[in-house]
């Protein structure tokens, strides 16, 4: 008798290239959990079908790398958001370009769709959060609070708010109608990069780069709890449908949280890296990542993880709206009132826009439409994905099934390998399903192909080593007919590396331990001397990462002695050296930057002032360090991808000292 099959709890679906060059942004279909939208350094937004590997529509128009992407409700609508600022809106169904808005003035950092409104919200790296009409064409709303760059919007269930996260650790909740902020939820200790509603309480949570997720009352406006102390910031977050749980995207594990009280019901490994984006359908998790110009999907069987014990007082969600539900404990909050028809308020706000915000399209809004193309790659995949929406057929509608699982290999046991009196059953294993060799991309028609210039920045995360060949470990043979070497000549070749890969790591090992020591009988710019004087770039990363994670260790004299690393760091070749120096250059511009210009536009002071005139002297020497270094920011701010990105917001933070 065949033993029964045992099937996976998590698998990868398929793996795909997606784009000519590197993945920038990609969002999933939350209607149907099959639609797949993916945008490119290349300018391009590629449509798929999420289990098949062939793009159905591709949509060109835009002419910088794409940012942000966002899919609406029905499945009917695509908005792309560019570096540029600009935003653009596709139709889906009828495969062309329906608006271009103009207005954002740096790059489009998130996008969200109204719940029942042909409204369209936008936030960008200059800071502002606009509300779009999409049939009147124009801005109907700005909203400016937030002091950093808008990383991600939400708009509420019943349509009335819309929550921001962004950089200044902060999260916001705007009243729609009113045009104001109702509350500001504080907390965090590093940018907020997710935000996301319940689908029916008054809850909303927050994922942020210090590695925590908050919960926080609608109604009280208070933080209900906190998950902390994960081994990684959460890249995405969403709800289970009937509200029972909180599902959070990490970059080797999907974990499942419930919030009162806080804790984890269980953890799914799954390998799929930066995950971008979740989806729920027929009881699976749909999830999405990217590495370079490759998209994998994965698929995780939610009937197999643990849901249980966050659903208050058994009270039931079978993917149904729940009524307002009586206030008989704490973990009882009131629900949204969902209207039947769409959104209406927003537009008596356009009263309150600028006129240059209302302006009819110009000729060049007119022109960059024309120019924009939807290209239909696959007419069968497309006719069956969109067409039967609008056509009218007398057989039944298809229904997309779940997806199968694959078998799951388990260890046999040697009781179980071989039993007396049995004959031994040989099963042949199921072949892995191969990418094949050379995948047919998307073809680029309206723009001219571009030539792939090889990255001058080395990836952290790689399969092998840089430069390393095996070749390199053997002597070179003299003439083809040398015998071939044994197998201790081949060790012995190798041996001879060996002894200077151990001395490099411990010396590395030593200098490390040096740090420590100084670190932990001295001041932190004590520690960073000692870095700095091992010079060794790589010791001062590895403490540039510690400092990073706690804002309150840096001090005006610390920068001074960090300062002329960053300008190192900034100019390596090694990807995660870069990294660091963005992010500790960002830490000291937004905390030092104010004080160092005032300080230096302050009036002389009368008599003599020790402190004052050694303050004086910091500040000195780093404004003329931070100008140094402006021109390298400001000369890499036209990279693409995701350094370009960082290298821009810098350059806007150290436009003060142009």
């Amino acid at each position: 008798m065949a033993a029964a099959v045992v099937t996976k709890t998590a698998w990868k679906l398929q793996e795909i290239v997606a784009h000519s060059s590197n993945v920038s942004s990609l969002v999933l279909g939350k209607s149907t959990g099959r639609l797949l939208a993916t945008g490119g350094d290349d300018c391009r937004v590629n449509v798929w079908s999420v289990n098949k590997p062939n793009c159905v529509m591709s949509l060109t128009g835009h002419t910088t790398p794409i940012e942000s992407l966002q899919i609406s409700a029905k499945e009917e609508l695509i908005v792309a958001g560019s570096q540029s600022g600009s935003i653009r809106v596709w139709d889906l169904e009828a495969a062309k370009i329906l608006r271009t808005l103009l207005g954002h003035k740096a790059n489009i950092c998130s996008l969200d769709f109204h719940p029942y409104g042909s409204f369209v919200a936008s936030g960008s790296l200059d800071t502002d959060i606009k509300l779009w009409d999409v049939r009147r064409k124009g801005c109907i709303f700005k909203y400016k609070s937030h002091t950093q760059a808008v990383r991600c919007l939400r708009f509420s269930p019943d349509g009335k708010w819309l929550a921001s996260a962004a950089d200044d650790h902060t999260v916001k909740l705007w009243d729609l109608t009113a045009g104001k902020v109702m509350f500001e939820f504080t907390g965090h200790s590093g940018p907020v990069n997710v935000v996301e509603f319940h689908p029916s309480e008054y809850l909303l949570a927050s994922g942020s780069s210090d590695r925590t997720i908050r919960f926080w009352d609608l109604e009280k406006f208070h933080v209900v709890s906190c998950i902390e102390e994960e081994a990684t910031p959460v890249r995405c977050i969403l709800f289970n449908p009937d509200g029972c749980c909180l599902y959070g995207g990490f970059q080797d594990s999907l974990r499942v949280y419930g919030w009162e009280p806080e804790r984890c019901f269980d953890v799914v490994v799954v390998n799929w890296g930066k995950v971008a984006d979740l989806s729920v359908c027929h009881n699976q998790l749909i999830g999405v990542s990217f590495a370079q110009s490759t998209v994998s999907s994965f698929v995780v069987d939610l009937s197999r993880v643990t849901k249980s014990g966050s659903v208050p007082h058994g009270l039931l969600r079978n993917n149904e709206l729940l009524a307002q539900p009586t206030p008989t404990g704490s973990s009882l909050r009131r629900s949204y009132d969902r209207p039947s028809t769409s959104c209406s308020k927003p537009q008596s706000r356009v009263k309150h826009s600028s006129e240059s915000e209302r302006r009819s399209p110009s000729s060049e809004e007119d022109r960059d439409e024309k120019e924009s193309k939807a290209e239909i790659q696959n007419p069968e995949d497309y006719k069956e994905i969109f067409q039967p929406r609008n056509a009218i057929s007398r057989t039944p509608p298809h229904i997309n099934e779940p997806f199968p699982a694959p078998p799951e290999d388990e260890p046999i046991t040697a009781k179980e390998a071989v039993k007396p009196n049995q004959p031994v059953e040989v099963q042949t294993p199921l072949p892995k399903q191969e990418l094949p060799e050379t995948f047919q991309r998307p073809p680029i028609a309206s723009s001219t192909p571009m030539p792939r210039a090889e990255p001058s920045v080395i990836p952290a995360a790689r399969n092998e080593p840089i430069g390393l060949k095996a070749s390199d470990f053997l002597p070179a043979l003299k003439n083809q007919s040398q015998a071939e070497l044994t197998d201790e000549e081949i060790m012995s070749q190798i041996r001879k590396g060996h002894k200077t890969v151990c001395m490099v790591l411990t010396s590395r090992h030593k200098n490390l331990d040096t740090v420590r020591a100084v670190w932990s009988t001295s001041d932190m710019k004590n520690s960073v001397d000692a870095a700095v004087a091992t010079n060794d770039l790589s010791v001062v990363v590895d403490l540039l990462n510690i400092v990073n994670q706690t804002a309150s260790l840096w001090k005006l004299d610390l920068c001074t002695v960090v300062l002329p690393q960053i300008e190192k760091l900034l100019q390596s070749k090694y990807e995660s050296y870069v990294q660091t120096g963005c992010t500790s250059l960002k830490l000291i511009l937004q905390r030092f930057l104010p004080l160092i210009t005032d300080i230096l536009a302050a009036p002389p002071s009368v008599g003599v002032d020790i402190t004052r005139e050694e303050r004086l002297h910091k500040c000195r020497l780093c404004y003329k360090q931070l100008k140094n270094i402006s021109n390298i920011v400001k000369n890499k701010s036209g990279l693409s991808g995701r350094h370009g990105s960082a290298f821009r917001e810098l350059h806007l933070l150290m436009a003060v000292l142009e």
